[in-house]
């Protein structure tokens, strides 16, 4: 779950961690009013789910109330294309105005979970800022990389050893050590798959500020805080995801026009690999899980065929706990209401899996069969067409 900028610099200072005086503005009138508070010179920052705002003229360093009023005009609104956005680009709809900063140095910190050893990992490098990713491809061993034991969590030291790593001594070393073992803190007690300050900044006058805030929480701990959902702005996120999260189905959609139903996350990435691998291309990721009802799967049917990209379903299906009989029928009943005419591949195998062929071929729908992964997959990118 992503959340925007201003958010996770609340949620920061919470943890005693120092960030720029800001407000959030929802009208170009705020963004003036906000100026004038902070003394006439500010940055404006577009808050939108996507990094690379500062590439694509999200953020602007503004000189009087005058010039943040026509920025705030300028940005509400304004559809911003980043290399984090895809072509469709994120419209802006809120901006932070906060106070400008005199920087000395910038550096990178950030603390998210590695998937191989399954542990938070704290990242740091010397060199912060919008090339961190430049950096991390041609430079690695510029790159720090502490791998936290959850037993023993991170220790004082070993904050201190990363900071003296990225250069920094006496007070203002044992200042980042505090920072990283808040930002740890916070990581923790909030649920972050991700807690990201890019640039952290050193001031002229030595003070350590967090200068741009990256929060992800993890999803599956949403249980645990039930104000999170309060924080998303949906403003930014793709209707049919919305939809999707509403019957409780891990939908994320993608560039392509070969729509997805599989059951199960591991069966579905290597059903997204087998289409790009015969030239197709997914337009979605769709997991229904392993025990959907029959209106659940029309439900997940429904929400592919509303996807205007979408030429084509592909339907791979191992029953297990899930039946074959019950996918087929909410195949046939979001097909029937919505009119598809589409074509459909389906591979099934497991539970009823008789059943559900029968099912499938007696329901007059533009659907074909095959008990076979690659068969299926070179099927419907034959009728769909390479990309």
């Amino acid at each position: 779950m992503n959340i925007h900028e201003y958010q996770a610099k609340e949620i920061l200072r919470s943890f005693g961690i120092p960030v720029p005086r800001g407000r959030l503005a929802l009208t170009a009138d705020q963004v003036e009013r906000t100026a004038k508070e902070l003394g006439g010179r500010c940055v404006v920052k577009a808050q939108i789910y996507a990094g690379g705002r500062g590439k694509a003229g999200g953020v602007r360093l503004v000189a009087n109330p005058e010039e943040a009023l026509q920025a705030g005009k300028d940005l509400f609104g304004r559809k911003l294309v980043t290399h984090q956005t895809g072509p469709d680009g994120l419209i802006c709809r809120r901006i932070l105005v906060e106070e400008p900063v005199d920087i000395a140095r910038e550096f990178y910190l950030s603390i998210t979970l590695d998937r191989q050893s399954s542990r938070y990992c704290l990242i740091a490098s010397a060199e912060g800022g919008m090339e961190i990713e430049a950096l991390a491809a041609t430079s690695p061993e510029k790159i720090h990389i502490l791998t936290i034991d959850p037993f023993v969590g991170l220790r004082t030291y070993q904050a201190r050893k990363l900071a003296l790593a990225l250069g920094m001594k006496g007070s203002l070393c044992e200042d980042c050590v505090k920072l990283m073992m808040n930002l740890y803190r916070c990581c923790l007690e909030k649920d972050c798959s991700l807690v990201e300050i890019n640039p952290l900044v050193v001031t002229r006058t030595d003070w350590l500020m967090a200068m741009d805030a990256k929060i992800n929480f993890d999803d599956n701990a949403l249980f645990r805080h039930p104000e999170y959902p309060e924080l998303l702005d949906y403003s930014q996120l793709d209707p049919l995801e919305i939809t999707a999260g509403e019957f409780e189905l891990s939908y994320i959609k993608l560039r392509g026009n070969i729509g997805c139903m599989v059951n199960g996350a591991g069966l579905a990435m290597a059903t997204l690999d087998m289409l790009n691998e015969y030239g197709g291309a997914p337009a979605n990721f769709l997991d229904v899980g392993g025990g959907a009802s029959r209106e659940r799967v029309a439900e997940a049917f429904k929400i592919i065929l509303d996807d205007p990209d979408v030429k084509g379903v592909f339907v791979n299906i191992f029953g297990g706990i899930m039946r074959c009989d019950v996918i087929a029928e909410g195949i046939v009943d979001a097909a029937s209401q919505v009119g598809c005419t589409l074509p459909i591949v389906v591979r099934m195998d497991g539970t009823l899996v008789d059943k559900g062929r029968e099912i499938l071929l007696a329901s007059g729908l533009n659907v074909d069969y095959t008990n076979f992964l690659a068969d299926g997959v070179e099927k419907i990118v034959g009728k769909v067409g390479r990309q």
